[in-house]
């Protein structure tokens, strides 16, 4: 996670979406860099509004923007069904050696999943809160130049990223029959990719009632 006290702006890190890059690129105009633990440094929506930002409202303002980078949701799998291929992984529970990527969704799918494919839900870091919190901007991983447009734009500043922590590019083969169940059971996931648009704004899911 990234604060930018100056310009009221605060970047989540959703796991597999090019933080590193874009942590080592703007971690020198950022005012906080929040790299470890990795329950902080990807803190989700949850936990950025009940830890950071009451303290963030109160020392630099309530008008804070919030963004973050979603992924396509089949893509984002894959790239952590290739990250926990790496060597050093084999032999644990989560490692994703000697299995298909279409075992690796099979078990993510499941109600009580494996190690190796629990990886959480994009839709569920960003889900919204009850008192309103929510990222006010996303851009899907493959707008990069939008995401660039947009911070150099708020920053003020000029900006290139390198790719870091890129994992094999094999190919990923999944059954049609296991990408329905995927796009059934996560759905919100796709429908909130689907919803990001060009500039940053989307559509976020709506927030539950409280059950009386």
């Amino acid at each position: 996670m990234l604060v930018f006290s100056k310009h009221k702006l605060v970047f989540l890190s959703v796991p597999k979406t090019g933080t590193t890059a874009w942590q080592s690129a703007l971690g020198p105009h950022a005012s906080m860099v929040i790299s470890d633990p990795p329950e902080l440094k990807h803190a989700p929506i949850f936990r950025y509004n009940r830890f950071f930002r009451p303290a963030l409202e109160k020392f630099i303002g309530e008008d804070l923007h919030v963004i973050a980078v979603i992924r396509e949701p089949i893509d984002w799998l894959g790239s952590w069904y290739r990250y926990r291929q790496r060597p050093f992984l084999r032999g644990r529970p989560t490692s994703t050696h000697d299995l298909s990527f279409d075992a690796f969704v099979q078990g993510y799918v499941q109600g009580k999943q494996p190690r190796n494919a629990n990886v959480g839900s994009q839709s569920k870091f960003l889900e919204p809160q009850k008192n309103g919190t929510s990222a006010t901007h996303l851009f899907r991983y493959d707008d990069q130049v939008g995401l660039t447009s947009f911070l150099e734009s708020r920053l003020g500043i000029s900006l290139s990223t390198a790719r870091m922590n890129a994992s094999p590019k094999d190919p990923l083969i999944l059954l049609p029959e296991t990408e329905t169940v995927l796009r059934r059971k996560y759905a919100p996931d796709f429908r909130l990719y689907e919803s990001v648009e060009a500039n940053g704004t989307y559509s976020p899911e709506p927030i539950p009632s409280p059950v009386n």
